[in-house]
Parts: C-alpha cells; sequence; structure tokens
C-alpha cells in the first residue's frame, strides 16, 4: 500500500517565528470582594512584566460600580508603573456629575478615559434612555470630556455592528462622530472571525477614519457566557464543536481557549495587525499565554 503523498512538513510550529514586535492592552473589572481583589492583583502582578501600553478598568451598568471602578484605577496609579485607562459611560448620570467623576480623574493622575455609551441597568430592560440632564451619546460625552481636560479617550467600535444600531452605515457614523469629537482610537468589540475585522477595517477606510482600531482578543473562560454577551457577534460553527461540552471542564476548556485566541491573533499578526487588547476578565494565564506565543517577552 503506497503511502500518501503529502507536502514537506514544517519544520517549526505555527508561532515560532513571530518576533513579538507588539502591543499589547489588557482590560480588568473592578472587584466585588476580597478575593476577587487578590485575583485581580494577581493578574495584574503577572502581566504587567509584559509592558503594556495602557490597562483598562472598566465601568458597570448604570455606574453601578462608579466608586469600585476609580478605587482599582487609583490603586494601579499609586502602587504600579502602567498607565490606567478608566471607563467612564452616560448611563444614568449628568453632565455635572460625569465632570465630577472626571474631575477626580484628573487629580488622580489619570490622563485616559475609556468613553462609552454603557449598558443600561437591567431594571431599564436593555433599553438606553439618556439622563434628562446627561449626554445622549458617546460622543457627546468624548466632546464634553475634552472639553473640561485633555485627556487620551479610547472609545468602542463593531466589527459586527452594534445591536442597537439602524444599520451597518449608521454605525460606521457614529463611531466617526466619537473620533471627530476627539478620541485617539478605537477598541473593538470582540470577534472571532478576522474576516469581519477586516471588512470592517476596509469600510472604516473608506468613511475616511484613519485612528487606529484595536482588535479587542476574549479568550474563552466560559463557552455559555460568551453565548450570552455575544449580541451580533458571530459564533462560528468550528468554534461550537471546538468547545463541545468543556464547559463542565475548565482546564481542557482553558487550554483549547488559549490556542483559538492565540491563533484569531496569529492571522491577524499576518494581515499587518500590531497592537492587540485583551479583555482578560482578572485572569492573567490565558493573555500571558497568548503573548508569549505570538513572541513577546517581559522587561527587564
Amino acid at each position: 500500500m503506497n503511502a500518501p503523498e503529502t507536502g514537506p512538513l514544517p519544520t517549526a510550529p505555527l508561532f515560532a517565528d513571530l518576533p513579538g514586535d507588539i502591543s499589547v492592552s489588557f482590560e480588568f473589572f473592578p472587584p466585588k470582594s476580597e478575593k476577587m481583589e487578590e485575583q485581580l492583583w494577581d493578574a495584574i502582578t503577572q502581566l504587567a512584566p509584559l509592558a503594556p501600553s495602557f490597562v483598562s478598568v472598566t465601568y458597570g451598568a448604570g455606574g453601578s460600580t462608579r466608586e469600585r471602578t476609580h478605587a482599582t484605577v487609583a490603586r494601579i496609579v499609586q502602587e504600579t508603573a502602567l498607565v490606567p485607562a478608566a471607563h467612564l459611560t452616560c448611563v444614568a448620570a449628568s453632565r455635572g456629575e460625569i465632570a465630577e467623576v472626571a474631575d477626580q480623574y484628573w487629580q488622580a493622575g489619570v490622563r485616559h478615559i475609556v468613553a462609552l455609551r454603557g449598558d443600561p441597568p437591567p431594571a431599564d430592560g436593555g433599553k438606553f434612555t439618556p439622563h434628562p440632564q446627561g449626554y445622549a451619546s458617546a460622543a457627546e460625552l468624548v466632546a464634553g470630556l475634552k472639553a473640561s481636560h485633555d485627556f487620551e479617550i479610547s472609545v468602542a467600535a463593531y466589527p459586527e455592528v452594534h445591536p442597537d444600531a439602524v444599520s451597518a452605515e449608521a454605525d460606521l457614523d457614529n463611531l466617526k462622530r466619537k473620533l471627530d469629537a476627539g478620541a485617539t482610537r478605537a477598541i473593538t468589540q470582540f470577534f472571532y472571525s478576522t474576516d469581519a475585522y477586516f471588512r470592517f477595517l476596509d469600510k472604516v477606510l473608506a468613511a475616511g477614519i484613519t485612528a487606529p482600531i484595536l482588535p479587542g482578543i476574549m479568550p474563552v473562560t466560559s463557552f455559555a457566557a460568551i453565548r450570552r454577551m455575544s449580541g451580533n457577534t458571530e459564533i462560528p460553527a468550528w468554534m461550537e464543536a471546538m468547545f463541545e461540552g468543556l464547559d463542565d471542564r475548565p482546564g481542557p476548556r482553558s487550554l483549547v481557549s488559549a490556542v483559538v485566541a492565540a491563533d484569531l491573533c496569529r492571522r491577524l499578526y499576518a494581515g499587518g495587525v500590531r497592537d492587540f487588547h485583551f479583555y482578560t476578565l482578572n485572569r492573567a494565564e490565558q493573555a500571558y499565554a497568548i503573548c508569549q506565543l505570538l513572541g513577546l517577552r517581559p522587561k527587564a
């Protein structure tokens, strides 16, 4: 029986030749308990040697984590050399209240804000309603923040369209308004299709947008949770098959997740991407492993 014909086998694994010429940033969320506080700071300590360009801290729905977000950001400023970016939203707050929070961040040494419209609290049925004395959109929030202090501002982008947008064109127009109002860059919602990201970049460039659009990378820590959070994000059939039965097996799931996310980043890298934003969910292992595969090493 003749052996099947094959091409030459690769002499090194897929990630062996990546030189690590990338920039990374990490997102964390404010802890709710002492145990979660320890987990967060363990993650920060492990990821800090990778010299991220910034680390962001989220802001809960309806401003529900305002104090905890501020406390976390302030501690990052005081105890680390990292550059913190504080999330700030329009939800359930007047312009005066938002200005007060922005002033507190500025006084604490924070110079980078992630400005978002924000998710409404569950009691509002998932529908965003502007505060009567507040900002009606993220673009208005960006303009207000720039008028108060010279913040560096990041905003959100949606390669597969925001669920509330009336159309892809309207969503792109909204992104352009946010950048025109003074934002420096956009960070995308997580995605699992490189085609979706690159098609989106084509539309962004055609619209005359030249600001950096950082891909948001979400390693899977629970496939059921990814389904719930996906909104308009496509979950490929191959991914469903790959994670089948793993939500009850966290060890194997974590290994598969790191490989899937690293391969996504490898494909983005091949398309010219050199700046990656990781949604860590306050866990360091997967983000660190992916950076290692991409060739990034700790700084002395």
